[in-house]
């Protein structure tokens, strides 16, 4: 049996994995949402690449401002090109994106000039320049944009689309198998015909936070406490995914097969046992470039303990770095430490003028199978190894989900 080691000493673990490969792919820009690009991008050209208009309004040369009024000798609308030139004296009505007609080194706005006559009378005075966007306001031409390793939101996709990038080169998400181990327990739908079962939802919370934090989930039910059905089925997963992860079977009872299924499979153990509360059987196994992350059957518990492992692991596969999000905030409730873990428990909190604050009024005492204690606003409380407990007033840190 692997001695128990301490989270920080997993973490390290975990953050030092090397991987052989990433694999790669091009995909269409409106599917790249939640991917991670691997390779930077580059401004191609300037943007925008001539002077544009700011607003709807009048382009002019700026000494001509004393003048008061000014010609008006032609109309430039967005998307056209226009062959006047402005001169002394004059102006032209130029629209919001359309280019800066020649000659001209500033913009008024309608609202600061009345007409007359085929003319503008100057109603207020701008500055030279006003309204006109430079060359390369946006970006300039070599420019590093989005650098590689990035996760794609509605920013990066707006500014490929920007660069007529139409399908950007990617990492690969991790195909990641679910396995739910216990014969007590029902598939949703499935009808219930012994007061000794109970509803399957690991793999369900699984599916869902694979989605959320950049995996591709591949559901493969429930299996029974029987060691033959768990080693075909962990067999059959390997071949379709990159990481396996289950629930259940990993502590010491009589019926905790998936440790010896993991060891028969040839993997290696990188852990197995961490001083944390809830979740201390947590195993992380690997062979070459596949892995298998194994978690206690309690909900709760099952789902901190993916936040923590699986879903950084899931970023090594696509070359990006995830953190946790950890902040500190000032305690409202007081704490007791219940180990000599580090603890992690939900908590409710909320934000005042910029500062965090936690308390644990809705959260439930018991086991860790209290799936409820995530609803609402919540997040996980963090009491290291050595910390005791903590008084009203206490500032803490807390990990936002």
């Amino acid at each position: 049996m692997m001695a128990f080691i301490s989270f920080d000493e997993s973490m390290k673990i975990l953050n030092s994995l090397q991987f052989n490969n990433h694999n790669t792919h091009k995909r269409y820009l409106l599917d790249c949402l939640g991917f991670v690009l691997a390779k930077d991008i580059h401004a191609f050209e300037n943007s925008p690449a001539y002077e544009t208009s700011a607003m709807d309004g009048y382009a002019f040369k700026h000494k001509d401002i004393s003048l008061e009024k000014l010609y008006i000798k032609a109309i430039n609308p967005a998307g056209k090109l226009i062959d006047e030139c402005v001169n002394d004296g004059e102006c032209i009505k130029t629209f919001t994106g359309s280019l800066m007609p020649k000659g001209a080194d500033t913009l008024i706005p309608i609202e600061l000039v009345s007409v007359e006559d085929n003319h503008i009378i100057i109603n207020q005075s701008v500055k030279k320049g006003f309204s006109v966007r430079a060359v390369g306001e946006i970006y300039k031409k070599d420019e590093k944009l989005i650098a590689k390793g990035e996760r794609v939101d509605f920013a990066q996709i707006g500014v490929m689309a920007g660069l007529n990038i139409v399908t950007p080169t990617v990492y690969t998400k991790p195909k990641v198998s679910i396995l739910s181990t216990g014969s007590e327990l029902l598939e949703l739908g499935e009808e219930q015909t012994s007061i000794s079962q109970i509803r399957s939802t690991n793999n369900y919370i699984l599916e869902a936070l694979i989605c959320k934090y950049g995996g591709e989930p591949l559901a493969h039910g429930v299996v029974g406490d029987d060691k033959n059905a768990i080693l075909e089925a962990f067999k059959k997963a390997l071949h379709q995914s990159d990481i396996i992860v289950s629930t259940g079977g990993v502590s010491v009872g009589d019926f905790d097969f998936v440790k010896d299924v993991v060891h028969e499979l040839g993997f290696e153990v990188l852990f197995k046992g961490v001083n944390i509360k809830p979740g201390q059987h947590i195993m992380v196994a690997r062979m070459e470039d596949k892995f298998i992350v194994a978690l206690a059957g309690f909900a709760y518990s099952a789902t901190l303990t993916a936040l923590l492992y699986l879903v950084p692991l899931m970023a090594k596969f696509q070359h990006f770095e995830y953190s946790f999000n950890i902040v500190e905030a000032t305690l409202k409730s007081p704490f007791k430490k219940k180990s000599k873990k580090t603890e992690f428990w939900a908590c409710d909190y909320r934000q005042i003028e910029g500062r965090f604050e936690v308390n644990f009024n809705s959260k439930k005492e018991g086991s860790s199978a209290i799936l409820t204690n995530m609803l609402g606003d919540t997040a996980i409380f963090i009491s290291e190894e050595n910390d005791g407990d903590r008084d009203i007033g206490d500032v803490v840190k807390i990990m936002l989900l």
